[in-house]
């Protein structure tokens, strides 16, 4: 059974580009509510430690960098089926492919500064929101 609440994050390329009130009413158009929310300029080794996942891939450094280079947003979000529903709100990791109306293709510069980090599971929301938020997150 899918869960109702998942992880975002606004990275630092939209929340430094004053885009963080847009996504938010954005995302709570589309029925989003959010249960947790909080700023917060992660070092290089939180940055790290949040996506070991994919350490050793050809991006981790430069996403590490990136994720560490300013201000985010880590929110957990609630709504029925939250992780395909949040995924399908911000579309495609690249915004040139993303869907019109999408987060992605309304705010994302990028493949690699694409605006809003989404996670991909049940089992990696419930990870990931207890990462940023511990037992508040209640995923």
């Amino acid at each position: 059974m899918a869960g109702n609440r998942t992880l975002a994050i606004i990275k630092p390329d939209a929340f430094g580009a004053g885009k963080a009130g847009k996504i938010i009413a954005h995302l709570e158009a589309q029925g989003f509510k959010i249960i947790c929310a909080r700023v917060l300029h992660m070092t290089t080794a939180e940055a790290g430690a949040f996506y070991a996942v994919h350490k050793g891939r050809p991006f981790y450094d430069e996403l590490v960098t990136f994720m560490s280079s300013g201000p985010c947003m880590p929110l957990v979000l609630e709504k029925a089926d939250a992780v395909a529903a949040y995924r399908a709100a911000i579309g495609a990791t690249d915004p040139a492919e993303a869907a019109e109306g999408t987060v992605r293709k309304l705010y994302a510069e990028s493949k690699g500064r694409n605006a809003v980090h989404g996670s991909d599971s049940d089992d990696n929301a419930r990870h990931e929101g207890m990462f940023f938020f511990g037992a508040a997150a209640l995923i």
